[in-house]
Formats: structure tokens, sequence, C-alpha cells
């Protein structure tokens, strides 16, 4: 039985790479790019106004001095000529700097006047100006392969008129849920029976890191059923199945994977919750077996398939970091040997994490999940933590932008 870590490297280790596509900017947004893309011009590309003011000789204003006013360059527009000797030009923010002109002087520093423009203290020169290339300069890498496209990636490539790039494409992951006591939402609920809600849940997670989720239904308790659903769902780039891994009379997901000739890396993990986790790959397809508490499936998910599903997708940083927190309250081991996920809620004092048990950790208690902003990792080695004791956790991935950067 590998441990955690030891299960997560053998998982990355084996996920390909999904194969390239190109995209326009505004679909590719939060992919990962696949090729340099380099500045075509300078930017900007000329030199040009920061302010909205006047154009003028800094030698001109070195004293208290009012000077007449012989041209006016708006946005979009130039000067034709060079401005004349003893004169201001009257310019717009990104409009060219007018030949003979070495400073802008912001509109709200000068006063207007019958003879002009009064500039009542000195000027120097090079003020407010934006100079050509001293943003990007061409030839340069703008945005480099292996970047995710967020907005201000996707507004650089605007700026540079590009229209489509080359992105990793998204990994489609198929979802199969097991179990004879499962029915979908909205059916007819009777006493034996169970909402199906892994599915939704995990297919919202799949689409919050960027994935393409295809839903398969339930596949009931029989090997017929199982192989026929798996089948289907290994048309996908990968397959998630939730429930049947484990090794009970009517758990016949792993004894599928065997048939189908899959090789399984590993069926269990020192981890709790979610010991029966099993990996398998069948050619180059992944496939995830993940317990059926909704919990169990929930932490397994963030902690071993979403790092793998992000690298498929040329992600780089797929391993979230660990964070040290304080616990404010005692946190509890059943086992000792395995490494334990507690749902812990967060505060941030003072740049500090300080985390609280978010209540009762049973993995059939969804409440304490919805709960959580994080997951506390304790280590195989003790079973009692103390108040002020310090531990590592993972933010959940909604509660990201606790993170203090």
């Amino acid at each position: 039985m590998p441990s955690f870590e030891e299960a997560r490297a053998t998982i990355l280790n084996q996920v390909p790479l999904m194969g390239l596509e190109r995209a326009s900017i505004l679909d590719a947004g939060g992919r990962v790019l696949a090729e340099d893309i380099t500045a075509l011009w300078d930017m900007p590309r000329w030199t040009n106004s920061a302010m909205d003011g006047y154009a003028v000789r800094a030698a001109d204003c070195q004293e208290p001095t009012t000077l007449p006013v012989s041209g006016f360059i708006p946005a979009g527009g130039s000067l034709g000529s060079p401005m004349e000797p003893g004169t201001v030009v009257k310019i717009m923010t990104g409009a060219p700097l007018p030949e003979g002109a070495d400073a802008i002087v912001p509109v709200e520093d000068t006063e207007e006047t019958e003879g002009g423009v009064h500039f009542p203290k000195p000027v120097k020169a090079g003020s407010h100006i934006r100079h050509k290339g001293e943003d990007v300069q061409r030839g340069e890498v703008i945005v480099p392969t292996g970047t995710i496209l967020r907005p201000a990636e996707v507004g650089m490539l605007a700026s540079f008129g590009k229209i489509f790039v080359s992105v990793y494409r998204p990994v489609r992951v198929a979802i199969l849920a097991t179990g004879d006591e499962l029915i979908e939402p909205g059916d007819p609920l009777t006493e034996d029976k169970i909402i199906n809600s892994n599915t939704l849940a995990l297919a919202t997670a799949l689409r919050e890191i960027g994935a393409e989720p295809t839903i398969l239904g339930i596949a009931r308790d029989t090997r017929e059923a199982t192989r026929e659903k798996m089948l289907e769902g290994l048309k996908a780039d990968a397959l998630i199945t939730s429930a049947g891994v484990s090794t009970g009379d009517r758990d016949f997901v792993r004894t599928v994977l065997d048939e189908l000739g899959a090789e399984t890396l590993f069926c269990r993990v020192g981890i709790k919750p979610g010991r029966p986790t099993t990996f398998a790959r069948l050619d180059k397809t992944p496939i995830f077996c993940l317990p059926g508490n909704p919990v169990s499936t929930m932490v397994t998910f963030e902690e071993l398939v979403r790092p793998a599903l992000l690298k498929m997708m040329g992600h780089s940083r797929v391993i979230k970091p660990l964070i040290e927190a304080t616990l404010l309250t005692d946190l509890t081991k059943k086992r000792l040997g395995v490494l334990n996920f507690q749902r812990v809620s967060i505060e941030v004092r003072d740049g500090k994490y300080l985390a609280s048990c978010s209540g009762d950790q049973n993995t059939g208690i969804l409440k304490t999940m919805v709960q959580a902003d994080a997951l506390a990792l304790l280590p195989e080695d003790r079973d009692h933590f103390q108040a002020g004791d310090q531990v590592n956790i993972h933010l959940l991935s909604r509660y990201a932008d606790m993170l203090e950067y």
C-alpha cells in the first residue's frame, strides 16, 4: 500500500499530456499556452504622452512663464510637423510626442490665460513621457510557453493583435457512479434509495479546473452493467468512478478492470478518508476509482485526481503549497500509520492561518465538507493534535484567495 506521496507521484508519472489545438484568445482563457509568443513591434509603438496636458520644451519652462498654444494632438492623431519654437502643443494621453518637445505638463498643473497657458513651476525634461519600447521591445517573448492565460496575458496578446494561439486542449473526463441504491436528482425518493450527488460534485470540480466532464449515469451492481458503462467511459481521455471499488460481493469495478486488461498501479493508499482508492491505466487512459462516500470522493479528487488532470492539460504547478496553520481546536485521528485529511475552517489573523475543526469527520457527513475551508494533513505517526500545535493544510480550491502573495 503506497503512502499518499508515493501514490500521487505514481499518478503524475503515468498520466499523458493532452494534444494541442488552436483556440481564440477569448476561448483560451484559463488554459496553458503551448508556444512562445514574441512581440512583433515595440510597445509603445511611439513615444507618447502619459497625461492629458501640454507638450513643452523643458528649457522654455524653468521660470514661471506663459506660452502660446500652437497645435493640438488628440489620441490617435499627430501634429504632422515639428513644434514651433517658443510654443506649446495641447496633447491627449497616448498621443505621439511632437518633434521638439521633451516633457509633458499635466493640464492640472497649468493655468489657461488669454495669452496662452501659464506654467507656474519649473518643468523637468522627460516628465510624463512614455518612450517607444519601454514596455516591450520587438522580438521579446511577451508570453512564454507553459503560461496559464489569465486576463493580463490575454490583454497582452490582444495588444499585439494576436487572435489565435496554440494551447493544450481540455481533458475530457467521463464520470461513472455505481450502486443499486442510487437514483438521480429529481427521481422519486424512497427510503431505500440515495441520491447520486457524487457525479454532479465531480462534474463541478472538473469544470472548475477547465476539464470537460461527460456524465455516464449509474452502473447497477452487476459485472455486465459495470463493464458496459466503463467501456463507454474509456472513450474519454480519463475515467473517474465512484463506489464499487472495495472488495464487497457487489463491488465490481476492480474485477472489470482486470477483465479489460487494465494495468492497476495501486488499489489502496495509506490515507483516510480514501483508503480504497484505485489507480489504473488502459493503454494511455488513466482510470481513477474513488470511494463512494461523498466526502471521500471529494477529498481523493482534490488530493490525487485534480493534480493529475492539471498536468494532463499542461500545467506545471499542480500540487498545492503546504501552508502552516495553528490549531485553535484539538484534532484526533482514529488510526496511526496513515495520513489523515481532516476538514478544517480557516481564519487569517495578522498574516497567520488559524485552523479549527469544521465538524464531525465521519465521511458520510457532507455538511462538514461544506463548512471546510481547507484540509489539514495529519501525519502518520501521531493520533492527537492539541490547540496551539502547528499543522500543514491545503486550502480547498474555492478558498485559494486566502493565500497571501
